[in-house]
């Protein structure tokens, strides 16, 4: 044999083993909306146990949605997380995510936390953690029997009193569509206008700021999530044990449909190349191990139920006992919410 053709043997011989590598690196490219530095630990867990590395690509939720619709099929996604369940069913809506079925999540993730079936049966997103949406009050000015339900946000005893973001902010429209759903259309444009007649002043701020204006005296009452306030009661700096010193916290409709729980979830990118990567990944996110992160590390609920969770700021907030959370589809929320928006548009809610 010639050392011509010797060589070229080696080299296809190397070419074929560099292929063969390349091919059996497992990677699986992640959209995430959640920008919260101890997911960190999820993103390492995950590959360490199962050798898949991540790619991650982070925007907002809209900015994931908008980026999905212009790459189309050239899309390189195989994942995406979004932060409200309003935003994954227009995903769903928008045909951006590719209905798959899986044992381990149908079996872990309760019904009412993920999308209606496709017709195969197949599924388009699922809720991996949960987030209640409280009523905090100066607890020197007002008695909780006031502000103990969503409803009262909109009596005349609480004018003047309400501190919330904007109207049209994702985590305040699941809340309007879900109660959209329990009370109906009419009703739900009555609450809203009573709303924006109790309003202390214009909706302006994140969840800290209408937490933060309670305590200052800006106003009474307002609406955060959960993990806002948790931030705040795991915190050691002075002014922050202040504010929580300040204010009371509702865990609202416990004697009727119980407290709104937003999600934020995951969904098969429609056009993913690595699918049983990304399916992997979305059941490693249903573990216990990644439950208990997004509980501890982001003061989320686990999703999936029957988790023993030590975080000091959820058990505090609930005083160690079980609260009612509404068992509405978080679907039917996600359907509401352009009827919702044409709500906020004739009652004046900015």
């Amino acid at each position: 044999m010639s050392k011509t053709v010797k060589a070229l043997l080696t080299a296809c011989a190397l070419a074929a083993a560099a292929g063969a590598a390349i091919a059996q690196e497992q990677v699986v490219n992640l959209y995430s909306a959640r920008h919260y530095s101890t997911d960190e630990a999820l993103y390492t867990g995950f590959t360490k146990a199962t050798g898949i590395k991540i790619n991650r690509v982070d925007a907002d939720d809209a900015g994931i949605l908008a980026r999905l619709k212009a790459e189309g099929a050239a899309s390189p996604a195989d994942v995406i997380l979004l932060v409200d369940a309003a935003r994954l069913y227009r995903g769903e809506m928008d045909g951006l995510f590719q209905p798959i079925r899986s044992k381990v999540l149908e079996d872990a993730i309760p019904t009412n936390l993920r999308s209606l079936p496709a017709a195969d049966g197949g599924i388009s997103w699922f809720g991996l953690s949960t987030r209640a949406r409280l009523i905090v009050f100066n607890k020197v000015k007002v008695q909780k029997s006031d502000v103990d339900t969503y409803e009262e946000l909109a009596d005349p005893k609480n004018k003047g009193k309400l501190c919330i973001r904007s109207g049209s902010h994702p985590y305040n429209l699941s809340l309007f569509g879900a109660v959209t759903e329990h009370l109906g259309e009419q009703k739900a444009e009555a609450w809203l206008k009573g709303m924006v007649a109790n309003l202390a002043r214009a909706p302006k701020g994140g969840d800290t700021d209408q937490i933060k204006a309670v305590a200052a005296g800006e106003c009474d009452i307002a609406v955060t999530n959960s993990y806002y306030l948790a931030r705040l009661m795991r915190s050691t700096k002075p002014e922050d044990v202040a504010v929580v010193n300040k204010v009371g916290v509702v865990f609202p409709n416990q004697q009727s449909w119980g407290t709104h729980m937003n999600i934020a979830g995951g969904a098969v990118a429609r056009h993913a190349k690595n699918q049983a990567n990304a399916v992997k990944f979305l059941e490693y996110l249903a573990s216990p191990e990644a439950q208990n992160y997004f509980a501890n590390g982001n003061n989320e609920w686990p999703a999936v139920k029957g988790l023993n969770i030590d975080n000091p700021a959820l058990k505090a907030m609930t005083q160690g006992q079980p609260f009612k959370s509404e068992t509405i589809p978080i679907s039917a929320v996600g359907a509401n919410i352009t009827k919702v928006q044409q709500i906020l548009d004739r009652v004046g809610f900015q």
